[in-house]
């Protein structure tokens, strides 16, 4: 008795495109925790060293070293977590209906002055 073996599915286009992107999304996580190792690690030894320290280097031509420095500078004591994390802005609904309404207001303060003047002028 013979045993036939199963043909192998031909993968889709999609399955296939769906793997591609789940390869790429692995290597771009591998290298983000790469560069957050680096900068954690930046960050501590530029703590330690002196300001001084700091200018020497950045004025000995390294151009990464340079673009390092001052992407510190520009982040400032924020960690990457928390950058990620934070809150998206408020929706501005309360400061919409606030100038809603002291539109209306003023719109009944013109109105109420328009009527005013047309009876004042008129007789």
């Amino acid at each position: 008795m013979a045993m036939f073996r199963r043909s192998r599915r031909w993968t889709s286009p999609f399955r296939h495109r769906h793997q591609e992107i789940a390869r790429q999304e692995a290597e771009l996580r591998e290298k983000l925790d790469k560069l957050e190792r680096m900068v954690t690690k930046g960050r501590a030894t530029a703590q330690n060293k002196s300001p001084a320290q700091v200018g020497e280097q950045c004025l000995k031509g390294n151009e990464t070293e340079k673009r390092f420095h001052v992407s510190l500078a520009l982040q400032g004591e924020h960690s990457l977590d928390a950058s990620r994390t934070s809150r998206r802005p408020r929706s501005l609904r309360k400061v919409r209906r606030e100038g809603r309404i002291i539109f209306l207001l003023l719109l009944a303060a013109l109105a109420a002055a328009v009527m005013w003047l047309i009876s004042h002028l008129h007789s």
